[in-house]
């Protein structure tokens, strides 16, 4: 048997796949850095949205003075409320 089986007997689809594979796996890789944020790498700091170190998450006490300034709950539901959160 020579290299003529090698190629045509057994091993025939190798050529064909590999090459499929490879751009299979180049396209996820693409994605995996670029895709997330609008084909920027995730690591860029983008000024629509916050970064890592600036972001600010609203404590109980300020979502529950924004809930009481916009009248969703009254002055005693407000000071129970608060009363609860601070312990």
């Amino acid at each position: 048997m020579g290299p003529e089986h090698f190629w045509w007997g057994g091993w025939w689809p190798f050529p064909i796949i590999m090459p499929i594979a490879m751009v299979v796996i180049f396209v996820t890789m693409f994605y995996f850095v670029f895709g997330r944020s609008g084909f920027r790498p995730p690591w860029w700091n983008d000024s629509n949205r916050p970064s890592g170190h600036s972001q600010h998450f609203e404590t109980a006490i300020e979502v529950l003075e924004k809930r009481y300034a916009k009248g969703e709950i009254s002055r005693e539901e407000f000071e129970q409320m608060k009363k609860d959160i601070l312990g």
